[in-house]
């Protein structure tokens, strides 16, 4: 990829200028809009069971390919939510695990493989779901943030208390596990939730400040009923 830009604040939109020849990998209808020279098809993305880990981990089954063909083109990507894209370098040790859904686009080489939580408490309790996204290979990625991103470098053993739904993306050096809020008022009463999630470094975090299960929370209130 020869640059590119993110622009529009809150409602977001990476637009990428390609080489003649090269492609960008996107999740069914991210695209915005392109040059006339970009080339849409549809891709497999690897193997049926890669196509069957994309559905299952929050993505289509097929993704959409866009190739500039002939001289250099342009093509952008919008984000579906207000929030933050950001871009993520993928290389050999650096793959990222993020939550469901958060992929938008990537250079060809960059590879979206599902990510499994290994105890069972962490899918139950955790907020993060079983399934989670794997980002690894070589390219740049952009993914979705709900609201704001805040980054954090932890050292190896150093840990972060999250609350659910606000883990973004974890580099996959990080582990994470799931806590119980401790004393029984604080559960009933506190309103945080019983469980927290504890994500353990070495390795960057990054965390969002507006999960959208939390703004559906703060919407069903106003929501008419149905009779």
């Amino acid at each position: 990829m020869k640059k590119y830009d993110i622009l529009g604040g809150n409602l977001p939109v990476v637009v990428c200028e390609l080489a003649a020849g090269e492609a960008m990998i996107t999740e069914s209808g991210s695209m915005s809009w392109m040059s006339p020279n970009i080339k849409m098809e549809i891709v497999s993305g690897g193997g049926v069971r890669k196509m069957f880990g994309r559905l299952v981990s929050g993505d289509s089954m097929f993704q959409n390919k866009f190739t500039a063909e002939g001289t250099d083109g342009m093509v952008s990507f919008a984000s579906s939510f207000p929030g933050e894209i950001k871009a993520l370098d993928i290389c050999a040790g650096r793959s990222m695990i993020v939550q469901k859904s958060a992929f938008l686009a990537s250079e060809e080489g960059v590879e979206l493989s599902m990510y499994f939580q290994k105890k069972l408490g962490k899918g139950i309790f955790g907020g993060e779901g079983f399934i989670m996204q794997k980002l690894s290979g070589n390219g740049t990625a952009f993914i979705e943030i709900d609201g704001s991103a805040m980054e954090y470098d932890l050292s190896a053993g150093q840990e972060l208390l999250v609350s659910t739904g606000y883990l973004a993306a974890m580099e996959e050096s990080c582990t994470m596990d799931v806590v119980a809020v401790k004393g029984a008022k604080n559960m009933l009463l506190g309103g945080e939730g019983i469980f927290n999630t504890v994500v353990r470094g070495p390795g960057k975090v990054i965390l969002q400040t507006m999960p959208i299960s939390k703004v559906v929370e703060l919407l069903i209130p106003f929501l008419p009923e149905k009779k």
